[in-house]
Order: C-alpha cells, then sequence, then structure tokens
C-alpha cells in the first residue's frame, strides 16, 4: 500500500513537472516573438516648393471724404456702390462762411489793388506794399481751403463704400462723410517665413483664390517686399497687387495666396509612415535599418496626395515602416512582411 502511494506521488510529481516545462517554453516564445511590420524605400526627389497663405483682400487706396472742421452738410452727390470718378463732386456743404470769405478776399484784393498803383508812384513805402501782398496771399490760400472744405471731390477713381451722414446733418469730426476705395487694382498682405527671404521677388507672379469664387484662380503680382523680418514672428511682409479691371475682387473677400519659390530634392514618404506624438504636434517616422528600427523625428513639408515632402529627419534611400509601428519602440528588432 505504501509503494503505491509513493507511484501515485511521482506520477503526479513528473506530470507538474511537464506542464510547468510547456508554459515556460511557450512564455519563451512569446518573448522572442518579433513585430511584424511593413516596409517602403524612400527617396529624396525635386519637390516643387509651393507655400500657400491667407489674407483679406485690400483696396489700392481708402480716402476718407470729410472737410477740415464741424459745418453742416448742405447735400450728398452719391450712394453706398456708386462709381466715382477722380475730381467728381462728391459733397456739398453750407457755403455761408465761403461767400464771407469771398467778400473778405474781394475786399483785401481791392486795398492791394490802390496800394500797388500808390507804390509805383512813390506813394506807399516796400514795407507797405510786402505787408498788403503778404496778408492778400494769407487770404487767397485761406479761401482757396475752405472752398475745398466746402465742396468736397473724389481724389481718385473708386467706389463709394460707406456714407455715414445725411442732407442736413451735422459735420461733427467723427466718422467721415463717405469713403471712397480704389479697387482697380486691389492688394493683399501676406506674412513669409524669413526661410524665403532671398527667394521673394518684386514682379513675381502669385496665384490667387477667392472663396466667393471657388476653384477659379486670379494672377496677381509681388509689388512690395518689405526690407525687415519681424523678430517675434521671423516673418516678413509681402504684398501682392491684382489688376482687378473687371472689379469682381471686392475689399474684405478671404484670399489665398500661392507662392512658388522653385524646387528641392528633398526624400518624400508614403502618409501612411508618418507618426503622431501623443500630447504633442511632433510628428516621427519609424527608419528601418539591419534588423531594427529608430524613432526619428521629421519636420514636414508639403502634403502631396498620399504622401508628405519632409524638409528634415530622414536620410536619402531609406526604408520606412508603412504598417505595424503601434508594437514598436525606438531600436526594436522587427521582422519584415514581404
Amino acid at each position: 500500500m505504501k509503494k503505491s502511494f509513493q507511484l501515485i506521488a511521482l506520477i503526479a510529481i513528473a506530470l507538474l513537472g511537464s506542464c510547468s516545462g510547456g508554459k515556460e517554453q511557450k512564455t519563451a516564445e512569446k518573448v522572442e516573438e518579433k513585430p511584424r511590420v511593413k516596409l517602403a524605400a524612400v527617396s529624396a526627389r525635386p519637390v516643387d516648393q509651393i507655400q500657400e497663405y491667407t489674407a483679406t483682400v485690400e483696396a489700392e487706396v481708402k480716402n476718407n471724404i470729410a472737410p477740415a472742421s464741424p459745418v453742416r452738410i448742405d447735400q450728398i452727390f452719391v450712394e453706398v456702390g456708386d462709381r466715382v470718378s477722380k475730381g467728381q463732386k462728391l459733397v456739398l456743404m453750407d457755403a455761408a462762411n465761403l461767400k464771407q470769405m469771398k467778400l473778405q478776399l474781394e475786399n483785401k484784393r481791392l486795398e492791394f489793388k490802390r496800394a500797388d498803383e500808390l507804390y509805383k508812384v512813390g506813394g506807399t513805402s516796400k514795407s507797405e506794399w510786402d505787408a498788403l501782398k503778404m496778408a492778400l496771399d494769407v487770404q487767397e490760400t485761406a479761401y482757396k481751403n475752405l472752398m475745398e472744405n466746402t465742396t468736397l471731390l473724389s481724389p481718385v477713381n473708386g467706389v463709394v463704400t460707406a456714407r455715414n451722414y445725411d442732407n442736413g446733418d451735422m459735420y461733427s469730426g467723427g466718422s467721415p462723410v463717405l469713403v471712397v476705395e480704389q479697387i482697380t487694382p486691389v492688394k493683399l498682405l501676406i506674412n513669409v517665413s524669413e526661410t524665403y527671404f532671398t527667394k521673394v521677388k518684386k514682379g513675381a507672379p502669385v496665384s490667387i483664390k477667392l472663396d466667393v469664387y471657388g476653384d477659379e484662380e486670379f494672377t496677381g503680382k509681388i509689388s512690395l517686399v518689405y526690407p525687415t523680418i519681424d523678430a517675434a514672428t521671423r516673418t516678413f511682409p509681402v504684398e501682392i497687387k491684382l489688376e482687378n479691371r473687371d472689379q469682381r475682387v471686392r475689399p474684405g473677400m478671404f484670399a489665398r495666396a500661392t507662392l512658388n519659390f522653385g524646387t528641392a530634392d528633398h526624400v518624400v514618404v508614403p502618409d501612411l509612415a508618418i507618426v503622431k506624438q501623443a500630447g504633442s504636434g511632433d510628428r516621427y517616422v519609424y527608419v528601418y535599418d539591419n534588423g531594427k528600427v529608430t524613432y526619428n523625428k521629421v519636420e514636414l513639408g508639403r502634403r502631396m496626395g498620399a504622401e508628405y515632402e519632409l524638409i528634415s529627419g530622414v536620410p536619402d534611400n531609406s526604408q520606412v515602416v508603412i504598417a505595424g509601428q503601434a508594437r514598436l519602440i525606438n531600436g526594436a528588432e522587427v521582422e519584415v512582411e514581404k
């Protein structure tokens, strides 16, 4: 009986040892299993250096139409939306002061005329003649200024974009009576990265799209390149001019301007290779080499369909992981799917 118990115990120990050995073997197999990945070969190629900028359309010139001092408005001759020509009469202010000054000017002219005749025959001194001549010049200048501030003319060819008063109102010196904007041409102001400072040239063509006109393209030109860099933003302003002869483009429209800075040889990778690091805006790519992967931080350029241009981060003629990134860590050994 005792021998039977010993035999049963030995069999149980043997079975337990067998089961334990199997688990250890499976665990070892799991530890040794390598992540499986798919690769794509990538290389550098010429890539158009195209950058898109957003801007709001501005008038080439914006004029506030108003007199120099408070005065009652007699008549406004135009409405918002009217097209006006340079020199066209827009507003007539109350002319009472102008009439009074005109009488004063006529008196000054008569006074100077008499003094001038006396001076010619030696009846008055040169200093008196000079004083009267200066007084007349001052009066004529004042009358001219008042006349310009009584009949308000358009300084440009443009469109009336605002009217803030009605006939009979008292102009108080706040908002202008009218606003006239020159919209042939119009302009856009964009801020360009200092990286492209040496590549932006005055007169270079610019492709412009406006949200209101969908995919229709307009062509503008760089009209002004500001000579200094903003130290805070590391950008510099660039002004783009659009001829706008048909006046379809109006101030305030939202525009997208595309500049082409030529080509540059950059590595291009499938978008599947790009990995976003959680909690940050950084982008990474796993690069394969000799059975292992490295976790490379990259700087993205343009997106081109299903590919990304890389400014930096991946060497030319590399192999990058495009599937299986979830199980990877930096330096991990991997198995490549065929």
